[in-house]
């Protein structure tokens, strides 16, 4: 995975280093015909990954040192010589969301004037973490997705469906009309808590029956993220990945589903609203038969955009590592997973609270049980508690943590877990959504 520079922990000093290096001046561009009669570009040297290669190829022989010669066009404002570099068509597919929720461009960070200058003293924290949130996945070293402009974090009072993952600055994610500061292991949530969870619908290979096996969460009006394993491999023996279903509380029931108010009466949910999907998307390092289980995470882009109401709304992508800031917390998962061994989902959308476990804690757990699955950095742990856990019907579900703002993001996607569920000291893994970063927001298209 393509990754900018590590400055969370970085001495301001290094930082300030890393500015200097990066802000240089992008020269325009002239065509010209390459040594070899391809249309090119006069560029600077070090902009043209092909001869820089040869530059730095130890056994060059003497075409090499003739076609670096020849293919010399001038020099730039510091007198750096520029060379014709061939022009090679890229048919990839750039467009990417920046993390102001705006449609950019992934591109090297060279070429970004309006990132690079973010890196220009004085360099804040917001500006290293917006930096850190624009890494995208592209051919080009240091890949960020760059917009037209950088919009200021501006509170939005009605924040309507987006495609983009919205901004959790603005605070048009990972809020709920739920107030309850309460969560307790293993109950029932409030009707109207958690509106960005998801329930994936397959239809059945055998019985052509929908089956409910899998969770998502909605982290845009457009996709719902979820796990690898939940769009790839055995899962699709059992059934067809065809909907999404939004605003759901109790499966049993059809329609709106209703509870007891405290003050009297009723509290209803609107009814259910089911959408097709477009498209799916499994990372493409996903292995289902890798006992690893890496990179095990899957976006799903539906056919129409999903209306945001008090029991549909989106959930805000991580906007910093929180391993690196808080390590002895809480985390919440919510589902409808298994309840005993008995039943794989429950009807009703379920919540526990579950602590945050090293991965070098997770790493031991594992090993005495006899998997001796390595662990990385792409996964997260949490739980070990006896009777507290994510568990079958909750994959791809989300794993969240609330900021001071009360405002959720998806820090984690259900992955694996013990057999069976709620070990005490085996904690259940889950997918680190804050380094696939890159990933989603590279496929995420308007």
């Amino acid at each position: 995975m393509t990754l900018l520079f590590d400055m969370k922990m970085t001495p301001l000093s290094t930082i300030s280093a890393i500015a200097v290096l990066y802000v240089c001046y992008v020269q325009g561009q002239s065509e010209c015909t390459t040594p070899t009669g391809s249309p090119g570009q006069c560029i600077p040297l070090f902009e043209c990954p092909a001869l820089m290669a040869i530059l730095r190829k130890k056994g060059r022989v003497k075409e090499d040192l003739k076609l670096l010669k020849e293919s010399h066009c001038g020099f730039n404002k510091e007198y750096k010589p520029k060379v014709c570099c061939e022009i090679i068509v890229d048919e990839t597919d750039r467009t990417c969301f920046t993390p102001d929720a705006n449609i950019g461009t992934c591109i090297s960070l060279h070429s970004c004037p309006q990132l690079k200058n973010l890196l220009q003293p004085p360099i804040t924290a917001e500006k290293i973490a917006f930096i850190q949130n624009s890494k995208c996945e592209s051919p080009d070293q240091y890949s960020v997705c760059c917009g037209s402009q950088i919009q200021p974090a501006i509170k939005r009072s009605g924040c309507g469906p987006s495609i983009a993952p919205p901004d959790p600055r603005t605070e048009c994610c990972g809020l709920e009309t739920y107030n309850e500061d309460k969560i307790l292991g293993g109950n029932a949530t409030a009707i109207d808590q958690y509106p960005w969870l998801t329930i994936l619908e397959y239809r059945g290979v055998k019985d052509n029956k929908i089956k409910l096996l899998c969770g998502g969460a909605l982290i845009s009006s457009k996709y719902v993220l979820t796990a690898g394993h939940c769009v790839a491999g055995p899962v699709l023996r059992i059934g067809t990945l065809e909907n999404v279903r939004l605003g759901e509380y109790d499966t049993s029931s059809d329609g709106r589903d209703c509870v007891s108010a405290e003050g009297g009466g009723l509290d209803c949910t609107d009814p259910p609203v089911i959408l097709p999907i477009e498209e799916i998307i499994p990372h493409m390092d996903y292995s289902p038969e890798s006992v690893l289980k890496r990179n095990d995470i899957g976006l799903l882009r539906l056919k129409e955009e999903a209306p945001y109401t008090d029991f549909i709304r989106p959930i805000c992508l991580p906007y910093n590592d929180i391993m690196q800031t808080r390590e002895q917390q809480n985390f919440e998962v919510a589902g409808w997973g298994a309840v005993s061994d008995k039943k794989s989902f429950s009807n009703i959308k379920l919540h526990v609270a579950i602590p945050y476990k090293p991965l070098n804690v997770c790493q031991r757990a594992y090993e005495v049980q006899g998997h001796r699955l390595k662990l990385w950095k792409g996964q997260i742990c949490a739980g070990g508690v006896k009777g507290k856990d994510s568990c079958k019907g909750d994959s791809g579900g989300p794993l969240m943590t609330r900021d001071e703002r009360r405002i959720y993001q998806i820090i984690g996607i259900v992955s694996f877990g013990p057999t069976p569920c709620g070990m005490e000291n085996v904690p259940g893994v889950y997918t680190k959504v804050y380094e696939y970063l890159p990933w989603i927001r590279s496929h995420m298209k308007p």
